[in-house]
């Protein structure tokens, strides 16, 4: 009977089931989500914002209390250099309240229910996002400001910015404030890109520009090792590379090269956060992902990030190279390169070259004997000595294989005879 009953849910269910366009379009609309239990276990801390809650995920939440107050004189402030009241951002609002908490996935029952809440919690957050982009106040924030947890809808701050201006300033302007707020300046990024939230900003301008119109919809990172059934997909690490000759995220001629990035407290938080929002946003690719795995395989021991250190390539703000080492180590748990991943080229092409015996040995010479000018000098004299002892050797040899011709004897000629 219960086995019928199941039989009978599961039809009904299947009759009232939407097409996968319209499911496709109700996914699309989420930005901003909870992330599963089973990612945040890893590292919690990383997760949860420390200072300041934006959004209704940890709105309450005691530890972040005490920033309301400063919420509230946020928004007076915001208010009174608008010389605006608070009736016409409520009314502007309003427009696109669904729209906004569409952008939640998994929005609470109580926040759907109650829309003058959900409105009064967009503003008071909104309002005090817009000012510490601002006015550049409480740096500290920024790791907070960059959880995917804790996001508000660029809508949300577009919408508080163009009442306030009268529509003076473009979308671009909050996406500025974004940057500048974050220490991010991209050559590579323009700042009239349509983005979700200050998260995807900040990905989206440390991301190359022709990556972005490559990637797939509907990409997920998975998977759990750095090695996948070939030994192709192990990449070496950075002193193997070195001894194999690669060094200057493309690969050509044997110069690999790679992004200067500054690692700090803060870096492992974000990582995770950008990692779990391409792992969750349909459409989002997973550039970060993949680098995140490439610079894992690449850095095994301190060793190894003191060489990058060396190149310019890892600025180390956090003291010892053997925690950056642990760091990336760490990163990497339960993600693998994605076959179409551009950075998966660079990767065979690596290894292709690594397996080459001849650029090993030229790079052995290049790091024996022309590290220093010291080496180089002695190199060129012991050059030197080694042609003069051939020379000498062949100079002293050859009369022995090849004597001088005798000179020719004198014919004996008759002796002249006198007659008398």
């Amino acid at each position: 009977m219960a086995a019928s009953n199941w039989v009978v849910k599961i039809n009904e269910q299947l009759e009232s089931m939407v097409d996968t366009s319209t499911e496709m379009e109700h996914w699309r609309k989420r930005s901003i989500y909870k992330i599963p239990s089973c990612v945040t276990d890893l590292n919690r801390k990383a997760y949860i914002p420390q200072a300041v809650s934006f959004g209704p995920y940890h709105h309450g939440k005691d530890h972040l209390r005490p920033m309301e107050e400063h919420k509230h004189r946020a928004l007076l402030h915001f208010l009174k250099r608008s010389r605006k009241p608070l009736q016409p951002f409520v009314e502007s609002l309003k427009e696109v309240v669904q729209v906004l908490k569409d952008c939640y996935d998994q929005l609470d029952v109580s926040w759907q229910e109650d829309t003058d809440g959900f409105l009064q919690l967009m503003i008071l957050d909104g309002c005090f996002m817009l000012e510490l982009l601002r006015l550049y106040i409480m740096p500290y924030i920024r790791r907070d400001m960059l959880m995917l947890e804790n996001q508000l809808p660029i809508l949300l701050l577009n919408k508080l910015m163009a009442v306030e201006s009268d529509k003076a300033k473009d979308e671009g302007f909050v996406n500025k404030l974004i940057l500048k707020f974050c220490f991010f300046s991209s050559t590579h990024f323009s700042t009239k890109h349509k983005c979700l939230h200050v998260l995807d900003v900040y990905r989206k301008s440390i991301l190359f520009e022709e990556n972005l119109s490559k990637k797939k919809s509907g990409h997920r990172s998975s998977g759990s090792a750095r090695y996948r059934g070939d030994s192709d997909d192990i990449i070496r690490s950075a002193t193997e590379l070195n001894e194999a000759g690669i060094w200057d995220i493309s690969f050509h001629g044997g110069v690999l090269k790679l992004p200067t990035i500054v690692v700090d407290d803060a870096t492992e938080s974000i990582f995770l956060n950008l990692i779990a929002f391409e792992r969750l946003h349909v459409g989002a690719g997973n550039e970060v992902t993949s680098y995140v795995f490439f610079m894992d395989n690449i850095i095994d021991s301190a060793k190894d990030v003191a060489l990058l250190h060396s190149q310019g390539i890892i600025q180390n703000a956090i003291g010892s190279d053997k925690a950056v080492a642990k760091l990336f180590n760490s990163l990497s748990k339960d993600i693998t390169l994605d076959p179409e991943s551009s950075l998966y080229a660079v990767h065979k092409k690596v290894n292709a070259y690594c397996k080459k015996s001849w650029n090993e040995w030229r790079a052995n010479l290049i790091h024996t004997y022309f590290r220093n000018p010291w080496a180089i000098m002695s190199l060129i004299a012991a050059a030197f000595l080694f042609a003069l002892t051939i020379a000498q050797t062949i100079y002293t040899v050859y009369p022995y294989y090849h004597p001088s011709d005798p000179s020719p004897s004198r014919p004996n000629l008759p002796s002249p005879r006198h007659f008398h």
